[in-house]
């Protein structure tokens, strides 16, 4: 299979070609048929849907494994990695928070309990747009208000030079600046990539908690008060030990999280867990798939009334997911497929002029081609960067592929795609070429990392946030 070079993709993208696309099926690491546990959203809930899968005749049940988000960041954090070990060099935007680690030169709401070191752009949720970038000080100046980030404010499809000086990944990844000057007539750009992880066929299973303490400490050997004295400990056994309440009453002990009543050994981690299934939590919404769904039978029937043909679907609005009922824990999958979609025709809406002009000339051409090959093999590149690392996607969801990662060139319409490799080393290269190829015809992209400061109201604002963590945890073990 021969590797994917400059020439293919410049060519690929200045001319008709839809996309590149990579499509890997995988494996729990443990082996076919093993358990993995897919992310729960509000309540325990699973991503459930039926889907049309190649070669199934019905739909069938499948599972998000990781999402379209999640992939994302994946990327970008598979590029600052890549950036932070010097294989990389992409234009990046860092706010430095290290001045307020505790024991600094600061006054006291400045000072973070949780120490920050930095968030860059690579980061931050909404990339060039985030509001901890629009927070923050370029010299003294907020930076939106600053020579560098006013210039997002002229970016557009016909303008992408600013982004693609300062934040090309937002251009592959997807930005809208509605939190910016203009509002909700800020910078909009789609993704241009798109990737997620499906469990194909998937069956649910159970999740059980249990404890046995080797220390046999049962729930009788309480109350446990909330200890008064600062010795480290922060629970006693001693009523004339304990904290008092405002009536004089001791306090029981109830660490904020832990199962069991207020002054059970449990509370401070100790004695039995009873064995139980993972259940539902507050706020549960979406499919419970651990009740049957209800089943639609179709009937054809001849002339005469009579049953011809008999069908049975799976509707796939399972019961509605309600708090308390048992929940799954984990599936088992006939396997999952990582899909990802490069778009080429989003790249070639991007225009890159010089000084936001809009000259169309040969060069002009010329260099909204480079910029766009460039875009593309950073694309490609940050998907090969993250799949080197890996597919750990959380506890207990470790997947392996089954064969080599390929792309194909979906070009002609209906001819065979072509098929190529690629690999993160060469994905580094190519992605180095294409830069230097557009730098020779006058795109360029900051080599340096552009640094802010927060603002001193958006330093408050964390410190404030942590303090309330911490004054929460107090009240909710004092209940």
């Amino acid at each position: 299979m021969p590797e994917l070079t400059l020439e293919i993709l410049s060519d690929a993208v200045a001319g008709n070609a839809a996309a590149f696309r990579s499509r890997s099926r995988l494996q729990p690491a443990g082996g076919a048929g093993t358990k993995v546990f897919p992310p729960t959203y509000a309540g325990a809930v699973y991503a459930v849907e039926k889907r049309r899968v190649p070669d199934r005749g019905e739909p069938v049940t499948c599972v998000l494994l990781d999402s379209v988000q999640s992939q994302a960041n994946r990327m970008e954090e598979a590029l600052q990695d890549a950036l932070d070990e010097g294989r990389v060099n992409v234009p990046l935007i860092v706010v430095d928070f290290s001045n307020y680690f505790p024991g600094e030169d600061q006054p006291e709401e400045m000072r973070l309990i949780d120490p920050i070191d930095r968030v860059t752009s690579l980061q931050a949720p909404h990339r060039l747009a985030d509001a901890i970038l629009r927070d923050s000080l370029h010299g003294d100046t907020p930076f939106r208000k600053s020579e560098v980030g006013r210039e997002i404010d002229r970016a557009s499809a016909r303008n992408a030079t600013p982004l693609y000086r300062l934040c090309p990944t937002a251009l592959i990844f997807g930005m809208w600046d509605s939190t910016g000057p203009k509002g909700g007539l800020g910078a909009k750009f789609e993704r241009a990539i798109v990737s997620e992880i499906v469990g194909v066929d998937a069956s649910f299973g159970v999740k059980t908690g249990s404890r046995i303490d080797p220390l046999r400490i049962g729930t009788n050997a309480g109350p446990i008060y909330k200890a008064k004295d600062g010795d480290g400990i922060e629970w006693t056994t001693d009523r004339d030990a304990a904290e008092e309440d405002k009536k004089g009453n001791p306090v029981l002990f109830n660490r904020g999280g832990a199962a069991g009543k207020p002054g059970n050994p449990s509370k401070a981690n100790h004695g039995n867990i009873t064995p139980s299934f993972h259940k539902y939590g507050k706020g549960a919404e979406g499919p419970d798939v651990m009740s049957p769904p209800d089943v639609d039978l179709s009937y054809r029937l001849a002339a005469d009334g009579r049953a011809l043909q008999q069908t049975s679907r799976l509707h796939t609005n399972w019961p509605e997911a309600r708090q308390d009922r048992i929940a799954p824990g984990g599936v088992t999958i006939d396997y999952a497929e990582q899909t990802t979609v490069l778009s080429l025709p989003a790249l070639r809406r991007l225009r890159f002029p010089e000084n936001g002009g809009a000259a169309s000339t040969p060069e002009q051409h010329q260099r909204d081609a480079a910029a766009r090959t460039v875009l593309a093999a950073l694309a490609l590149c940050s998907a090969e960067l993250a799949a080197e690392k890996g597919m750990d996607l959380r506890s207990r969801c470790l997947l392996w592929p089954e064969a080599p990662r390929e792309w194909e060139l979906l070009d002609a319409p209906g001819a065979t795609p072509e098929r190529f490799t690629l690999g993160a080393e060469r994905a580094v290269a190519l992605l180095s070429e294409a830069v230097e190829h557009a730098k020779r015809l006058g795109v360029e992209w900051n080599t340096d990392p552009v640094t802010l400061r927060p603002s001193d109201s958006l330093v408050k604002l964390v410190r404030k946030s942590q303090d309330q963590v911490v004054k929460e945890a107090v009240v909710e073990e004092s209940a």
